[in-house]
C-alpha cells in the first residue's frame, strides 16, 4: 500500500491577514510597512490571492510586497518540505541542508600561479556556531599566500556574525564594519572584527580580490562592500544583488516562510549601505570571467 502526503489545506485570506500584521508591526520602515499592510489587505479583498496553490501565493504575495519599495529581503518564501513553526526555524532548517552538502561553506580552497590563493565561500555564509570551524581551516591554511582571491560569487547571504569572523582574518586590528539600526531608528546591534582568531592571519597588507556576480545578496555583499570601503579589497566582477537590510521568519503556513527586514545596516565608512545599488565592483566584468581578471591584476601586482 503507497501512502502520499496531502498537503496542508491553505486558507489564503488568513495567511495574508497574518502577513499584513507581521509586516505592519515589524518592517524597518514604518511608513512603508503601513503601505504594504493595506496594500495586501486591499488585493486580498480583490480576490488576488485566490490560489490553493501555497508556491502561487508565495509568489504573487512577494511581488506586491516588493511593489513599495523594492526591498528584496521582503518576500514570502515557499519551501517544499514542510518547515519548523518557530520564529526564524524555517530559514535555519532550509540552511542546515546547504550546510551539509556544501564542504561546510567552503567548496573551494586552491593554490594557484604566482601564490594566489583562491578561497571559496558559498552558497552561504552560515551561523557562526556551525561556520567558524571550516572558515578558520580555510582561512588559516590561505594565510602564507602571497595573495588572496576571495570568491562570493555564489553566496547569497547569512550571518552578519560571520562576515566580521572573516574580515578578523583580513585585516590587522579590530575595526568597526557596521552598525545595525532599529525600527525606532536606535543602534540595535554593532559589528566589529574579533579581537582573536583560531589559526593565522591572512592579514591587511597583502592583495585581496572578492569577486561578485548578481546573485550576490546580503551578507555576502556586506563582507565584499565592508572590505571595499575600509579600502582592504578591489572587488572583481557584476554589481552585487543589493540587499542590506538584515530579516527575520516567520512561519506563515507549514510551507511558507515570511521574511521581512527588521533592521537597516549603516556602514562606518560610507554612512550608508548598498540597499538597491548593490556592491559597485571596482574592476567589472562578467561574472564568468571575474576570476580570470582577478588572477591577471595578480600577475601583474607580482611582475
Amino acid at each position: 500500500m503507497t501512502s502520499t502526503t496531502v498537503p496542508p489545506a491553505l486558507d489564503t485570506t488568513a495567511v495574508v491577514e497574518s502577513i499584513a500584521d507581521l509586516v505592519r508591526e515589524n518592517y524597518v520602515f514604518p511608513d512603508a510597512a503601513g503601505q504594504l499592510a493595506a496594500l495586501l489587505r486591499r488585493r486580498s479583498v480583490e480576490g488576488a490571492y485566490r490560489t490553493e496553490s501555497a508556491e502561487e501565493l508565495a509568489e504573487a504575495v512577494t511581488t506586491d510586497l516588493r511593489s513599495v519599495n523594492g526591498d528584496l529581503h521582503l518576500a514570502l518564501k515557499h519551501h517544499a518540505v514542510p518547515v519548523p513553526p518557530n520564529k526564524g526555524e524555517a530559514a535555519l532548517a532550509a540552511m542546515r541542508r546547504e550546510f551539509d552538502t556544501s564542504l561546510n561553506g567552503v567548496p573551494r580552497v586552491e593554490l594557484l600561479d604566482h601564490g594566489v590563493a583562491v578561497l571559496e565561500i558559498a552558497p552561504k555564509m552560515f551561523p557562526l556556531d556551525w561556520a567558524a570551524q571550516p572558515l578558520a581551516a580555510a582561512l588559516s591554511l590561505v594565510a602564507p599566500a602571497r595573495a588572496l582571491v576571495l570568491d562570493l560569487r555564489r553566496n547569497t547571504g547569512g550571518d552578519p556574525n560571520t562576515v566580521a569572523f572573516v574580515c578578523g582574518y583580513l585585516l590587522d586590528r579590530r575595526t568597526h564594519l557596521n552598525t545595525l539600526l532599529s525600527r525606532q531608528g536606535e543602534v540595535a546591534e554593532q559589528f566589529w572584527t574579533p579581537p582573536f582568531v583560531p589559526g593565522a592571519r591572512f592579514g591587511g597588507s597583502k592583495p585581496l580580490w572578492v569577486l561578485t556576480s548578481a546573485n550576490t545578496f546580503s551578507a555576502a555583499e556586506e563582507l565584499a562592500y565592508d572590505l571595499q570601503q575600509l579600502g582592504r579589497a578591489e572587488i572583481v566582477g557584476e554589481a552585487t544583488r543589493g540587499g542590506a537590510h538584515p530579516r527575520e521568519g516567520w512561519t506563515v503556513h507549514p510551507n511558507l516562510e515570511l521574511s521581512v527586514p527588521v533592521a537597516r545596516a549603516v556602514n562606518p565608512v560610507s554612512g550608508t549601505n548598498w540597499e538597491g545599488t548593490g556592491v559597485r565592483p571596482d574592476v567589472p566584468c562578467d561574472a564568468e570571467a571575474a576570476l580570470d581578471r582577478a588572477l591577471s591584476l595578480a600577475a601583474t601586482r607580482s611582475a
